[in-house]
């Protein structure tokens, strides 16, 4: 296959993978691949009817020519891949070269296409990842200044139940805030849990995660509906960098000391489970030495914060002079007479934009920066 077509091929396929997954509507499909929405239903259509075969150029050439391989061997091929499923095309008709070596076999390259074009070459699917943090971290050098969260690893209870412990620690003082066993890490189960650490400790400036469910989401700025809160409440939502969990060194030194104290072996139920936790929290912070901290236990250093959980989640604001859109319905904004996505997870808000040139505009959401407007391309992108 030319490189041309391959290369349109790959794209088909990708975006074909994305709409099944449901990870993107059609008109966000269109909007990333600068594509129609008439020709992005025309392959899916083909794709739902004829497989991975229609996403393919329909042929101009004869269908029967010199070089096309023989039916006998193109029935071969296929009858060896049924029976080795785990197979590749290079390992199909390396077999096959050894059990029949005068027969005059296609390449490897002919023998990959004659398989997926009969479906027994499924499409790579494209993993989205989490845009890059930018910004730089707070310095952890004061109680309240920076603190870490976490869902360590999940394990079974002994009645067979899954336990997911949210973590939430500062940074500075090593001070475990909070442990709670949750059934699963969710929005709806994880924002409680933080809520209840805000009521009774303050609130932090910035709260260091990784980029997973529910901190962060492969949305535009890596926004999630949990760090739009936070962002809201006045905090920074600082991720690591993707397979770096040293840059969150401390949180998860305190994570093996937990799962050594209360989880080796696990707790025979999801409440005996809690008051290891409970148990754990209180000799951690209260009784525990800490070498860092001139062997004194946490609770000797950490404070409260200042910074008070407000009764009402206040509106985000932004000075005089500043281009304001609002995000409506689907993560849109409008812009010039036309619709722009920015992200669902917006949906809803206010967000601020501030010319960088004569067609660049950076957008920020309160003072979190999300991406920058191409007016030439109409699309805004990830920093």
């Amino acid at each position: 296959m030319p490189w041309k077509e391959l290369c349109a091929l790959d794209l088909r396929t990708e975006m074909v993978n994305e709409w099944l997954g449901r990870e993107y509507s059609i008109t966000e499909l269109s909007d990333s691949y600068s594509v129609s929405r008439k020709t992005i239903y025309k392959w899916i259509e083909r794709y739902l009817s004829q497989g991975l075969v229609g996403l393919s150029d329909l042929s101009r050439e004869p269908q029967h020519h010199p070089n096309a391989t023989p039916d006998e061997t193109v029935e071969a091929i296929l009858s060896m891949k049924k029976h080795r499923m785990g197979w590749g095309p290079r390992k199909v008709m390396a077999k096959l070269r050894s059990d029949n070596p005068t027969i005059k076999w296609p390449a490897d390259s002919t023998a990959h296409e004659i398989l997926r074009k009969h479906g027994f070459v499924q499409p790579r699917r494209y993993r989205h990842h989490t845009p890059a943090y930018t910004q730089p971290f707070l310095a952890c050098d004061a109680p309240n200044k920076v603190w870490s969260a976490d869902y360590k690893g999940h394990f079974r209870m002994g009645d067979g139940r899954l336990c997911y412990p949210l973590t939430i620690s500062d940074n500075h003082s090593r001070y475990l805030l909070g442990c709670s066993g949750l059934t699963r890490p969710t929005l709806e189960q994880t924002q409680p849990r933080f809520e209840w650490v805000f009521r009774h400790n303050g609130l932090p400036e910035a709260i260091r995660t990784d980029n997973g469910s529910p901190f962060a989401s492969i949305g535009l700025g890596g926004l999630s509906r949990l760090s739009v809160w936070f962002i809201k409440l006045g905090i920074r939502p600082e991720r690591i960098d993707a397979g770096c969990p040293e840059q969150n060194g401390r949180h998860e030194r305190m994570h093996r000391t937990l799962k050594e104290a209360t989880a080796s072996p696990p707790k025979k139920n999801r409440e005996a489970q809690q008051r290891a936790f409970n148990q754990f929290t209180n000799e951690y912070n209260n009784e525990r030495p800490h070498e860092a901290l001139g062997q004194r236990p946490p609770a000797s250093v950490y404070q409260p914060s200042p910074r008070p959980y407000p009764a009402k989640l206040p509106r985000v604001e932004y000075d005089t002079g500043i281009t304001v859109r609002y995000v409506h319905t689907n993560g849109y904004i409008k812009w010039n007479g036309e619709l722009l996505f920015l992200s669902e997870t917006l949906i809803g808000e206010y967000v601020a934009l501030e010319q960088l040139g004569e067609r660049h505009w950076g957008v920020r959401f309160s003072f979190h920066p999300l991406g920058i407007l191409n007016e030439k391309e109409a699309k805004i992108i990830s920093y």
